[in-house]
């Protein structure tokens, strides 16, 4: 056997054509042809996986039982999704709203005080709306707490009144509930509202 700096000469191959290669990128392209047919004989195989064909497999008697192969089917488009394919996209732009009227309201001033006997809690508070329409039936969430910051009791309310579309509405002295004798600090949060 006799070696070249290119390639290697074979005498079983030499009877065949000579030298086995012509230089160092023929190992290269015979690695690309090879996968190259493995890549062509799994996709052939995938194929026959996804069309849904038969196939046989043995059980421990040696039997072979016939198998139908799971086909991969694509859901089928909705009529809405349809339409809006074959639609074309011209027109005002599209404007979405918030979704609840609550994400339009915003508290953006708030104190609070006692009243009758120090035991009733009088809100006072400031509500802006940025929604396209007038809201009513404000739920308000009040959460009373001590000087150091620990928690007391949570006071609900419901304020019958409307506030405009994109204006802004003063609400003086609403009475939330009774509350603790120790209570220090208030913070009161919108949990709901609905359209006028």
């Amino acid at each position: 056997m006799s070696t070249e700096f290119y390639g290697i000469e074979w005498n079983g191959l030499g009877a065949i054509g000579g030298r086995f290669g012509d230089g160092p990128w023929t190992s290269v392209r015979t690695g690309l042809v090879g996968l190259a047919v493995v890549l062509l004989a799994g996709g052939g195989g995938w194929t026959l996986l996804l069309s849904g064909h038969t196939s046989h497999i043995a059980t421990r008697t040696g039997n072979t039982v016939p198998i139908a192969l799971a086909a991969v089917a694509e859901p089928a488009p909705s009529p809405i999704a349809i339409a809006l394919q074959n639609e074309p996209l011209t027109g005002p732009p599209i404007v979405t709203e918030p979704t609840s009227p609550v994400e339009g309201l915003r508290i953006s001033s708030q104190h609070w005080r006692r009243g009758g006997l120090g035991s009733n809690a009088l809100v006072t508070f400031t509500l802006r709306n940025a929604n396209r329409y007038a809201i009513k039936d404000i739920e308000l969430f009040c959460a009373f707490s001590r000087r150091d910051g620990s928690h007391l009791t949570d006071r609900t309310r419901v304020v019958h009144e409307t506030v405009r579309s994109r204006s802004r509405r003063v609400f003086r002295h609403v009475h939330v509930g009774f509350v603790n004798v120790n209570a220090d600090r208030a913070r009161c949060s919108l949990i709901g509202a609905s359209r006028a």
